[in-house]
């Protein structure tokens, strides 16, 4: 196989000034998204983002006798040849008869994503490598989605549900999905899940499968309370349409002329953003939880908005989705001023939600107290410890939610998410025909606010979805041992819900999403094994991941830690010595730590209990000084010691 990538002399770059469709020479299909520069390198495809910082995808068409040879052709005229870590299957899916991703081991300290992918029509091979700066990774995830989903074999035209009528939900196809769900919840080694279906205002399923927690008999039903995480967002902006529909707030004014205590790090776009910027992931503020993850249990409602007032944008106002729960907590407590003037930033807003959406949707078992959550008919987290067996979790974690709980931090029940679901789908109308808003306040907001891909768009904490021919309107929840998914089809009058009690509940979404289409509208049987696949590929990223640390931890490196460190925003990390090994406790939450050496020479310091599993403290000394590092996306934060 011959692959040229820096061999033949480059024509001259070619920057787009909009998405736009591309090919590879061989006419494998993608979108070059805007800002980005194409260069044609004899069989290769050069992309870089606007960012002169040495980020780059390549792009090969290749003919080789397997994948792993023609991965490995592309990474030496790459002139790079990064630490293998493991391969892993996906379902054949969009034309590809096989699809296998390379994951490498990077030193944490390189901030680099590294990774290839190896797709296959007949004996062709189209390869994929990624070498990008972990910030640009980031905060540029759209693009890299629109890139993706379009990746297609030449000639290749993707399924369409375009102009195809909903079959009924019967018996058959609902037996089918529960069947798959409980496939599914084996096959992840989750313990509980509930799931919900609507069609045509009727609730055709609502019911439990597995355990509310693992070691104990009791099942999940529809009554079963999670933690919905992020699906609190949408009933967020529910609340702010209600008081616009009222006449107290409009969508298109100045937040901080709604609330002058509003600011962000930067006058300029805070000057920009209107009450339906708040939450439309669309100012340029990216994601930056640390803050609230280490130091949740101290903060106040009023907390998170004066810490909101240092995050600094890191793209243009409209630019790239950026996703933040500062953001969104903002637009709940301004909500609840607005409603209840004067009042506690927390107590407003959670007056605001329990009178305007709570009570009147009939959500009885829906709530932000989490004594009261924790009682009688609710589900507890999961996640697995070091030795892949699934264990119950702490709330430390999911606890720092609560002081941004318009982020993230209400429980609710498939039942009650169904009606929620069933009055978005009536546009407004309660069951018995009563008007609970009117359609304007409700409607804008799925207005689009900023791109997510092809034909997907983030609205007001709504993603608008036309990918596929037909809408679908979604979004989905993610905190500590609880992952959701609320979802309808606005045109077919159809929606369901799913919430999941383990960390692997992530991965029952998009499939459990995918074969209500497949049933709906006929199409291509793709959801079962695409999850066959990921269940398998995870199972072998833990078992490689394992691999690298040790456990019990490096004792020589364990007594080298200082008793405490410091850092100016996340506060102190203590190094609590006990039995046999190490914990770190940042107050919200507590984990003992694993070592792993890096490819650098360096070493992390891996947490490694359920409730925060996987958080990497990388060891340093500056000055004499001994230091942690913990980086997130597009942030760095050095701890540094105490003496």
């Amino acid at each position: 196989m011959s692959i040229s990538v820096a061999a033949a002399p480059a024509p001259q770059a070619a920057t787009a000034a909009a998405d736009q469709p591309a090919t590879t020479p061989r006419g494998t299909t993608f979108i070059l998204p805007e800002g980005w520069t194409r260069e044609q390198r004899g069989n290769a495809v050069v992309l870089t983002p606007p960012e002169a910082d040495g980020s780059r995808l390549v792009i090969v068409d290749a003919t080789a006798g397997s994948a792993d040879d023609a991965v490995a052709q592309a990474w030496q005229a790459l002139g790079m040849a990064p630490k293998f870590l493991l391969a892993t299957e996906a379902a054949p899916r969009d034309g590809w008869e096989q699809r296998r991703s390379y994951d490498y081991d990077v030193p944490q300290n390189a901030k680099r994503v590294v990774n290839a992918s190896a797709y296959r029509r007949g004996k062709l091979w189209t390869v994929i490598l990624a070498d990008v700066d972990q910030g640009i990774a980031e905060k540029r995830a759209s693009q890299f989605g629109k890139l993706f989903q379009r990746l297609l074999p030449a000639g290749y035209v993707r399924e369409t549900f375009a102009g195809r009528s909903a079959h009924p939900l019967d018996a058959a196809r609902l037996q089918q999905v529960a069947n798959f769900v409980e496939q599914m919840r084996k096959d992840f080694d989750v313990p509980g899940v509930a799931i919900g279906i609507i069609q045509n205002g009727k609730v055709v399923m609502a019911r439990g499968f597995g355990v509310r927690q693992l070691g104990k008999p009791a099942k999940v039903d529809a009554d079963t309370r999670f933690m919905i995480a992020s699906n609190t967002k949408a009933l967020t902006t529910l609340m702010l349409a209600k008081l616009v529909d009222a006449g107290k707030l409009d969508w298109n004014a100045r937040a901080e002329d709604v609330y002058p205590g509003f600011k962000l790090g930067d006058a300029a776009t805070t000057d920009k953003v209107l009450v339906k910027h708040l939450i439309c992931a669309c100012t340029g503020v990216p994601r930056q939880d640390m803050e609230w993850l280490f130091e949740g249990e101290k903060q106040t409602p009023a907390s998170v908005l004066t810490t909101l007032g240092t995050m600094q944008p890191t793209s243009g106002f409209g630019e790239l989705f950026q996703y933040s729960n500062p953001m969104a907590a903002a637009a709940g407590y301004i909500g609840g001023q607005v409603a209840y003037p004067g009042s506690e930033l927390g107590a407003g807003y959670d007056r605001a939600m329990q009178a305007l959406v709570f009570d009147p949707l009939g959500m009885r078992n829906t709530t932000f107290d989490y004594v009261k959550a924790q009682t009688g008919d609710y589900a507890a987290p999961h996640g697995y410890d070091i030795n892949h067996k699934v264990q119950v979790m702490g709330m430390g974690l999911n606890d720092t939610i609560i002081a941004s709980r318009p982020a993230g931090a209400a429980w609710s029940t498939v039942d009650d998410m169904l009606k929620y679901v069933q009055m978005e789908i009536d546009r407004g109308l309660l069951p018995d025909g009563k008007r609970y808003i009117g359609e304007a306040a409700l409607l804008q907001r799925r207005e689009p606010q900023i791109a997510l891909g092809v034909d997907k768009n983030y609205a007001m904490a709504l993603m608008v979805d036309n990918s596929d021919g037909v809408t679908v309107i979604d979004h989905g929840g993610d905190l500590g041992g609880f992952h959701s998914n609320m979802m309808w089809w606005p045109e077919q009058k159809v929606g369901a819900v799913i919430l999941t009690n383990a960390d692997e509940g992530v991965y029952l979404r998009g499939p459990f999403k995918r074969r209500l289409m497949e049933l709906m509208f006929d199409g291509e049987p793709q959801a079962v094994a695409a999850a066959a696949a990921t269940a398998k590929a995870n199972r072998a990223a833990f078992d490689a991941q394992r691999k690298l640390l040790q456990w019990p931890a490096d004792n020589k490196a364990l007594a080298a830690l200082a008793p405490r460190y410091h850092n100016a925003a996340l506060g102190d990390v203590q190094v609590v010595r006990k039995p046999g090994k190490v914990v770190f406790d940042v107050g919200a939450f507590a984990s003992a730590v694993a070592t792993q050496p890096q490819p650098d020479g360096s070493l992390a310091f891996v947490t490694i209990d359920p409730v925060a599993a996987g958080f990497p403290f990388v060891g340093a000394v500056k000055a004499g000084v001994r230091q942690l590092i913990v980086r997130d996306g597009q942030h760095e934060y050095v701890f540094d010691e105490v003496k």
